[in-house]
């Protein structure tokens, strides 16, 4: 599926994502931090703390770690400060790459990112050099295993919310909206209790690029590298998997 492969094997994905809970747990309380920082504790008038929480959902994400996270980045005592920051590479055979981070050090975190992409046969660029090659689209994936939802209903349910696209393939459901209906349209999917292997704001792909196998074990590497980084949150990329 296009831009979406790591999706085909979902037995695969869910066991990698198990392996690595703590981790990702650790990185989307930063998330919920810088959130709750920008627009206050209150889902309810915050949409980015909304969306966020949402991720957390699809990240299988206890609520109680979730109340935690919001309770404690809005306490008076909480000095922890973060920003945004992203990174434009190349991995193996000029595959456009584009590392977003979470920082409050940002000469450690490009150091860091630097590294990953010297040690896997990549370059790290600047700001705008592979980002044309992506537009912003909202995402949501759906084990269809777990769906009780028939497909044509789910897709027209989806469609009548706001969203661009519903795509079938062997073991999902992929929808695709704009950034800016993808709040609204994950809202009516979860009122119908559909639940999510991933929802978020994405940077997708509009052109994709083939390795041979060496180029496929570095930039095998190079994603593990760059995700195994504690202030690395999403990595994107024009791979054909």
């Amino acid at each position: 599926m296009s831009g979406h492969s790591k999706w085909h094997n979902i037995q695969a994905k869910k066991g990698k994502a198990d392996a690595a809970r703590g981790k990702i747990f650790t990185k989307l309380g930063r998330e919920l931090l810088m959130a709750v920082k920008q627009g206050g504790p209150d889902p309810a008038g915050n949409s980015k703390l909304k969306d966020v929480i949402a991720k957390c959902k699809a990240a299988n994400m206890p609520n109680d770690t979730i109340n935690n996270a919001i309770k404690k980045a809005s306490g008076a005592n909480n000095a922890e400060n973060y920003e945004e920051v992203t990174y434009e590479g190349y991995g193996p055979n000029g595959v456009a790459v584009i590392v977003e981070a979470n920082t409050d050090n940002r000469n450690r975190t490009a150091a860091d990112v630097r590294h990953a992409f010297d040690r896997c046969g990549g370059n790290l660029g600047t700001t705008g050099c592979v980002s044309y090659m992506f537009n912003k689209k909202g995402v949501i994936i759906i084990d269809k295993a777990e769906c009780k939802m028939g497909e044509d209903d789910l897709m027209l349910l989806a469609l009548d919310s706001g969203a661009e696209d519903f795509k079938s393939e062997e073991e999902i459901y992929e929808i695709i909206t704009a950034p800016e209906e993808f709040s609204q349209v994950r809202e009516k999917l979860e009122q119908e209790g559909i639940e999510f292997l991933e929802a978020g704001v994405q940077m997708v792909p509009t052109t994709y690029v083939d390795l041979d196998e060496k180029g496929q074990e570095r930039m095998e590497r190079l994603i593990d590298m760059l995700e195994e980084l504690d202030d690395v949150s999403e990595v994107y990329h024009n791979w054909n998997e």
